[in-house]
């Protein structure tokens, strides 16, 4: 992305911490496991975007977190990576019909799992200045805080 286009790394964290939160909507009726496993692995791309961005390196549009990961400095870079990569099979497939196997109780708590500790991981180094911007997304006139 462009610099211009790039967002702040707290709107980032902001935008990974709702989607962890979408992720965690399991056992509600009408709601597919495939469709918190995308958002699991939304969350954890927003969350390495954020670093990328708060690190000042640029990256193309996409949802291949092992591209991403790979951008990270060495300083940077989760121990985990392959199983954040591994998230990426969600980006797309899981959220059409028969794109995918179907997604099972196990499989969606390990993403939930990655998905969690990566943007918990990577949330405090691009904190600065989030709660404003999170403010900013509240829907007052729905009677949010």
């Amino acid at each position: 992305m462009q610099p211009d286009d790039m967002g702040s790394p707290a709107q980032w964290i902001t935008f990974a911490e709702s989607d962890l939160a979408l992720a965690r909507h399991a056992g509600e009726e009408n709601v597919l496991l495939g469709s918190l496993c995308f958002h699991a692995q939304q969350a954890a791309e927003k969350s390495v975007k954020a670093v990328l961005v708060h690190r000042g390196v640029h990256f193309r549009k996409t949802h291949n977190l092992a591209v991403l990961l790979e951008l990270l400095p060495s300083d940077a870079a989760p121990s985990d990576g392959e199983s954040i990569a591994g998230l990426t099979a969600y980006a797309v497939a899981a959220r059409y019909p028969g794109v995918s196997d179907e997604i099972d109780e196990a499989e969606y708590r390990e993403s939930l799992a990655v998905a969690r500790v990566r943007t918990g991981a990577m949330g405090p180094q691009c904190r600065t200045g989030g709660e404003a911007h999170r403010r900013s997304l509240t829907p007052r006139h729905l009677g949010a805080p």
